[in-house]
Order: C-alpha cells, then structure tokens, then sequence
C-alpha cells in the first residue's frame, strides 16, 4: 500500500507547485515601456557604432609637409606625394606589349579589376582604351597607393601612370625601351625571312 501511495503523493505535490506557478505568472503585473524615450539612456552603443559612417580623422602631420624633401630619394618622395594626393584621380594603365588581345580579352580585364577593387572598397573603374591601355578614375585620391599595389601585381600589367609619374616592377626597363626592343626583333625577323626567300629562289633558278 505504501508503494502505491507513493506515486499518487509525487502526483498531487506537482498538481500543487503547478498551480501555485500559474497563479503567482497571472498575479505578476506587466511592464507598460512609454511612448516617449527621450529620457532614456542607451550606455550600450561602443565608440565604433556611434562613428560608423564618418571620414576617418587625420593624423597630425597629414596637413604639413614631409620634414625634409631634399633628403629624400626620387623613389620616397614620389610615394609621400602620392600618399597626400586627395579628391578624384585618374591615370592609365599599360598592359605587357608583344601579347595579342581581343576587344572582349581587354574589356574583360578592365571589368574584372573594377570589380575586384569594389570588393576592397576602392571606388575604381577602367575602362579599355585600346588593346594595350586602359585609363581608370579613382573616387577618392587617397587610395592610389593601394590601388597602385593591385595594379602591379596584376600579370597583364605592366606600367601604372599618374600624371608625369609612371611606376612599374622593379627591374622592367621602361616602356619605350620594350616597344623598341620589340620593333627590332621584328625588323630582324623579317630581314631573315626575306633572305631565307632570296635563297630559296636563287637555287630553284
């Protein structure tokens, strides 16, 4: 008898603390939140939520000029030049010469570069000039260096200019000196193909 009272008492304390629960839930009173929320303080917006969207601040040595321009090498002080460059920019880009290319081959670079560098968040366009150039537009003149890193790691280019400047890899010889060197390899193969065709003919006489 005991073994089945057992049960039958677990079953009534839980009716009991289950009754109790629901009544004491409908006795709590409810929160009413007001309409007006202008004396309300939220203390859980951090310093990087409350900037969000603003121009990043500038250093205090970004307005002056370098310490000293006539200690610093060609290389330096192109690089701090275009460090301090701001506002809309716009230059070219050479493509490695000797490749052949389609119209759809060099709207495909200048497509893929664009999208690439929005994914970066550097507001950039090319567009094809013709089958060895391509001229971009820069949004905001302090992301040239960045973009003048993604240009010359990129194989199908081979010079990036800005105004006077033209920067390439280290060690490739400027672009006149290419396009020359090629012309004459040219001038040579052709000088052997008429040979070889001059001999040709002179001994089938």
């Amino acid at each position: 008898m005991a073994r089945m009272a057992w049960p039958g008492t677990l079953v009534l304390v839980a009716g009991v603390l289950l009754c109790a629960a629901v009544e004491t839930a409908l006795g709590t009173k409810r929160v009413s939140i007001a309409d007006d929320l202008r004396d309300v303080v939220d203390d859980e917006e951090d310093d990087d939520w409350r900037h969000w969207g603003a121009a990043p601040a500038r250093g205090p040595g970004d307005d002056g000029p370098p310490p000293d321009l006539s200690r610093m090498d060609p290389a330096t002080l192109q690089a701090e030049l275009l460090r301090r460059h701001t506002g809309p920019s716009f230059g070219f880009v050479k493509l490695r010469v000797g490749v052949p290319r389609s119209r759809e081959g060099v709207v495909g670079i200048a497509t893929r570069w664009s999208n690439v560098l929005r994914t970066g968040s550097v507001a950039a366009k090319f567009v094809a000039v013709d089958f060895g150039t391509l001229m971009f537009t820069l949004d905001r003149g302090q992301d040239i260096l960045e973009l003048k890193e993604f240009i010359l790691s990129q194989q199908e280019a081979y010079e990036f200019k800005i105004g006077d400047q033209a920067f390439r890899r280290p060690g490739d010889p400027p672009l006149d000196q290419v396009v020359e060197m090629l012309q004459k390899q040219k001038r040579e193969s052709r000088g052997q193909d008429s040979g070889s065709r001059q001999y040709n003919s002179k001994v089938e006489l």
